[in-house]
C-alpha cells in the first residue's frame, strides 16, 4: 500500500492507523500546491480532487478522504479493535465523532491555512473552534481515556490530529484540560512517535 500525505496534515491520523495495524506502507508526500508528489507523479493522476489524504491498495485502486481510509484500515484489521463491529450501536458512535471532526472541527480550521484568509477570517475561525473544542471538552468530562471509552480507535487519530492543529495557529489547549489530556495521551502512543517521526515533526 502507498499513503499519499502531507506532514501534519490530516493523511497523518491514517498513517497512525496504519502503524496501529502493523501495515505494510509506503509514504509518498504530496505538494498540493502543485499537485505533485515527492516521486515526481502528477497527483490528481491519483486523486482528482487533488488534496491528502489517499490510500493506494495492493490492488491498484485507491481511496479518498480520512474517515473511509480509517474505517478500511479498522475493517480490515479487526483484530485491532480500531473500530467496533458494523451494525452495532458502538460502530455509530465512531462514524458520529468522525464525522463531527470532519465537517465541524476539521472545516472549523480552514482559513487558518488559507493563504487568502484575513485576520478577521481567522479571529472568526477561532471562535467558531472554541466552540467546537467545548464541546469535545463535555465528551471527555466523564473521565473516559478515549472518545469511545477505554479503548482507542480511529475516531482518536483524527481528533488527535485536528485537535493539535491549535498548537501551531496560536489556540491555546489549556482552555480544555480534558481535551489537551487527550491530545497528550495519543500523542504519547509509540505509534503515533512512530509516526510524527517518519513525518519529521518530532
Amino acid at each position: 500500500m502507498k499513503l499519499y500525505m502531507k506532514p501534519g496534515a490530516c493523511s497523518l491520523a491514517s498513517h497512525i492507523a496504519l502503524r496501529e495495524v502493523g501495515a505494510a506502507f509506503d509514504l509518498d508526500q504530496v505538494d498540493t500546491d502543485k499537485k505533485i508528489t515527492a516521486s515526481g507523479g502528477d497527483y490528481r493522476r491519483v486523486n482528482a480532487k487533488g488534496y491528502v489524504p489517499a490510500l493506494e491498495l495492493d490492488s491498484g485502486e485507491v481511496l479518498t478522504e480520512g474517515a473511509s481510509i480509517l474505517q478500511y484500515i479498522a475493517d480490515t484489521n479487526p483484530g485491532s479493535g480500531l473500530a467496533p463491529a458494523a451494525g452495532s450501536v458502538e460502530r455509530a458512535r465512531l462514524q458520529e465523532h468522525l464525522n463531527y471532526t470532519a465537517s465541524e472541527l476539521h472545516k472549523a480550521f480552514g482559513p487558518f491555512f488559507h493563504a487568502g484568509a484575513s485576520d478577521a477570517d481567522k479571529q472568526s475561525a477561532g471562535k467558531s473552534v472554541a466552540q467546537k473544542f467545548d464541546y469535545i471538552e463535555t465528551l471527555l468530562a466523564d473521565g473516559r481515556a478515549y472518545l469511545l471509552g477505554s479503548a482507542f480507535t480511529v475516531a482518536d487519530a483524527y481528533l488527535f490530529v485536528v485537535s493539535n492543529w491549535a498548537n501551531f495557529v496560536g489556540i491555546d489547549l489549556g482552555n480544555w484540560p480534558k481535551l489537551k489530556a487527550f491530545v497528550e495521551r495519543v500523542a504519547a502512543r509509540p505509534t503515533t512517535q512512530a509516526a510524527l517521526r517518519a513525518e519529521g515533526l518530532a
